[in-house]
């Protein structure tokens, strides 16, 4: 007869496990320190040392008492697989720098001229170090120190602050200065002695070719990590890098699961435009290289009645409409922050969407109950040039309408998972599943190919509900 360990309600007790026979039982059930549980259909008893030395006693010459299993240790099997890696390159992001205390960089209109403000948490060593600096001013009007709009100055500021603060740039700042913009994107790194800093004509090269600044940003912060990841070898041995090492260090980025397809994709794209355009080896060719198959996933989509409610958890008229336009005209987060008031082109019930992804300008439904809310919203807040502009003016940010979407999921308790492009997703399958043809569907969410748009077919709920489960029919 064994003894196995049993857990209920917080406490530890005993059950006991035997082939059948009735002496066996006769004596489990003569026992008053044993009971039998109509919940484990068993005999269980107190874990106590009492109740086993008692158990041994009772059970002399009929059965042998076993702990074996008793003081097993468990044996738990962790919740996800487990991979056993090959020897590859390191392919972890750049350590930053500690914690410092962030200066924010922000356009600021003085006396008709515009100026960039700092604006940051008190601290009296950055305060000293602006006072002593001569390019830093100190407006009395508006309480806060601005720079020219200078990239020299900049360079200054960034050589004053070095090691107790991090210059951060508003969305609204637009920095072209190569130089300068790398600095101010690698301030964050920890830069050990053997740290190789992005080579200047690889961004320069980048901003020729007018790639979008996320794409430069990204491509920039990729290339940095592949570089120091080699960092022991020198520049001069990695621009003489073979297709296969390249393809050995994208592969350790695989297995390590931590990366998506995406991120591994934009990564060999990254490195493939250094090899080409700054190194000068168009001989390598990258096109060898191994690229990860992107798994097909559905996007996220939230019914008409959650749509509802997130429109309806917000009483500023502002937020509001700007949830509107995410969901009325399938726009991007960026696209509704980029719309210009003269973009509402109401009399031909149209929304005029310029330099959207890719840069294609086009055009797309205009709601006339959004139409009408847009026109209270006016009438309240007279926006100057942009559509939707900031407390203090200027463009509305991203930031700020991610963190009011996030608001209101959270304010109508909404379960799904959702950020402000799945109203987009959403505007897609609602107009899919209300028999709009895909093609205009593809116009509408400017899609270059009409396979982007047909992941929509694979979510839709549209005539699926006329087809019965074959289970449904037993």
């Amino acid at each position: 007869m064994y003894l196995n360990p049993l857990e209920h309600q917080g406490k530890t007790f005993i059950k006991f496990w035997h082939k059948p026979q009735p002496a066996v039982r006769q004596r489990l059930q003569a026992a008053p320190w044993i009971k039998y549980s109509q919940t484990y259909k068993c005999f269980v008893m107190p874990h106590t040392p009492t109740a086993i030395a008692q158990t041994y006693s009772h059970f002399a010459g009929v059965a042998t008492v076993s702990t074996r299993y008793l003081y097993r240790p468990k044996r738990l099997r962790p919740s996800e697989e487990t991979t056993v890696l090959a020897v590859v390159p390191a392919a972890e992001p750049l350590a930053k720098v500690a914690d410092l205390t962030v200066v924010r960089l922000i356009p600021l209109l003085h006396q008709g001229k515009t100026c960039i403000r700092l604006s940051y948490p008190y601290h009296p060593e950055i305060t000293k170090r602006l006072k002593q600096n001569p390019i830093c001013q100190w407006l009395a009007e508006s309480q806060c120190f601005v720079v020219k709009v200078n990239p020299e100055h900049l360079h200054r500021l960034l050589d004053e602050l070095a090691g107790i603060a991090q210059l951060w740039l508003c969305q609204t700042l637009q920095v072209k200065e190569v130089s300068l913009l790398k600095r101010l994107w690698e301030q964050s790194y920890q830069q050990p002695a053997l740290f190789i800093s992005c080579p200047l004509p690889y961004l320069e090269q980048l901003f020729l070719l007018n790639y979008s600044p996320n794409t430069i940003r990204t491509y920039h912060s990729l290339l940095l990590r592949f570089l120091n990841g080699h960092a022991a070898k020198g520049l001069e041995q990695i621009n003489s890098f073979t297709e296969q090492q390249i393809n050995q260090y994208h592969r350790g980025m695989v297995q390590s699961k931590q990366y998506s397809c995406s991120l591994i994709n934009q990564s060999i794209n990254a490195v493939k435009f250094y090899y080409h355009r700054v190194v000068g080896r168009p001989e390598v060719n990258l096109n060898q290289v191994e690229r990860p198959e992107k798994p097909e996933k559905l996007p996220g989509v939230l019914s008409k009645a959650e749509v509802a409610q997130i429109l309806a958890a917000t009483d500023n008229l502002k937020h509001r409409c700007m949830l509107q336009l995410l969901y009325a005209g399938g726009l991007r987060i960026s696209e509704v922050i980029h719309l210009k008031i003269t973009d509402v082109q109401s009399q031909r019930n149209l929304l005029l969407i310029r330099g959207g992804k890719g840069k294609k300008d086009r055009t797309t439904l205009l709601s006339q109950k959004l139409l009408q809310s847009l026109r209270e919203y006016y009438k309240v807040y007279r926006p100057q040039i942009w559509l939707f502009e900031g407390q203090f003016g200027g463009q509305y940010t991203t930031d700020s309408l991610r963190h009011v979407f996030n608001a209101c999921v959270q304010k109508a308790a909404i379960k799904t998972k959702a950020t402000p492009h799945t109203l987009r997703h959403s505007f897609a399958t609602h107009l899919l599943e209300s028999g709009t043809d895909l093609r205009y569907i593809q116009a509408l969410l400017g899609h270059r190919n009409s396979k982007t748009t047909e992941i929509y077919t694979h979510i839709t709920t549209h005539a699926l509900e006329k087809i019965q489960s074959p289970l449904d029919s037993l």
